[in-house]
């Protein structure tokens, strides 16, 4: 069943969204805030960190409607709950009332303990192999079934709608429109090379599970290793997907080959200690990139008419901005050309 948002919502949906009704939201479920309330960094959905008249401190997570249905947000809930269920140190939401997701004032909603921490520091070898174990962990969970309402991240998600709404809906200047199209499609061509083409034969022996979707340094909060619960936390899994399980590695890395390459060894070294890793996926990290580069232009223009975007991103839609998407398509043509990472 998908959910239903507010009409009165959909020009902005969040412009009801008042500190009161955030407040009023989870005072329904029986948590007072003693009005310390802070918006925590998120565009697609609202996230508060409240704290409550008992002196808790809990992370409020308003989504955006109509982005999932609300089967494909519990199923979500139930990855991440079963992710905590084997010891993998994920934030999944309370269960309140006998649910996870609950409803107030037009928008679906969960709760969350707060977790602090600090971004890791991915130059650091150990650091890398702790990380790379609680991968191997997060993959071992999502093996274990499917999903069954969340979408694959595959090359017509990701790739030829995000190409084809943009063209479709003219959101490209038409000075440059042209040669974003043409180094557009001969990215996506490239793409199609490859397993995350959806042929089973490119596939081959590849097999999906269900991901983070989108583990970038921003979603692992990382505790001082003297506390108990130290090291990394893993957080934000509302881009949760079926996928290659090297989706959730390659936003790890970054500088040139030679780092990256380094980086990619401490995660493999410490993913492998748990699981086995298929190298052959690693001929995927360049295609990824240039989806996700590609889909990330398309998710910006969708959101566009949200206020917090053109503050936020106030350079995105010019001329410019899509010259340089031009180059960097045109880069990635060149890095998937390339010999693979391989370590």
């Amino acid at each position: 069943m998908s959910a239903t948002p507010d009409p009165a919502l959909a020009a902005h949906p969040y412009e009801s969204l008042t500190p009161d009704v955030v407040l009023d939201a989870l005072a329904t479920l029986g948590l007072h805030g003693d009005g310390r309330l802070q918006a925590l960094s998120s565009y697609e959905n609202r996230v508060y960190q409240i704290h409550l008249e008992d002196r808790q401190v809990v992370v409020a997570k308003f989504y955006r409607p109509g982005r999932w249905s609300t089967g494909q947000i519990l199923e979500e809930h139930a990855f991440s709950r079963e992710l905590v269920a084997g010891e993998v140190p994920a934030v999944a939401p309370l269960e309140l009332n006998g649910a996870t997701l609950h409803q107030h004032a037009g928008f679906e909603f969960s709760v969350s303990p707060y977790r602090g921490g600090r971004a890791p520091e991915l130059d650091d070898f150990e650091v890398l192999e702790w990380i790379g174990r609680f991968l191997a962990r997060i993959h071992t969970v999502g093996a274990a079934r499917p999903f069954e309402e969340r979408p694959v991240l595959d090359l017509q998600s990701f790739g030829i709608a995000s190409r084809d709404w943009l063209l479709q809906g003219d959101k490209i200047p038409l000075d440059v429109q042209r040669d974003w199209e043409i180094a557009c499609t001969q990215a996506l061509e490239m793409v199609a090379a490859t397993a995350l083409s959806g042929d089973a034969d490119k596939m081959g022996e590849l097999r999906q599970l269900r991901l983070h979707g989108d583990c970038h340094p921003g979603n692992i909060l990382w505790t001082p290793t003297d506390r108990p619960d130290g090291g990394p936390h893993f957080v934000d899994l509302d881009d949760a997907r079926t996928g290659f399980a090297v989706q959730d590695l390659w936003m790890l890395l970054s500088g040139d080959r030679a780092q990256r390459t380094g980086q990619l060894s401490g995660l493999l070294d410490g993913y492998e200690q748990f699981r086995s890793f298929d190298r052959r996926e690693l001929a995927l990290i360049e295609p990824l990139r240039t989806l996700r580069l590609i889909h990330y232009s398309a998710w910006l223009a969708r959101r566009w008419q949200d206020p917090i975007f053109p503050i936020n991103f106030p350079w995105f839609g010019s001329s410019d901005y899509w010259k340089g998407q031009i180059q960097m398509l045109q880069d990635q043509c060149e890095a998937m050309a390339e010999e693979p990472l391989y370590c």
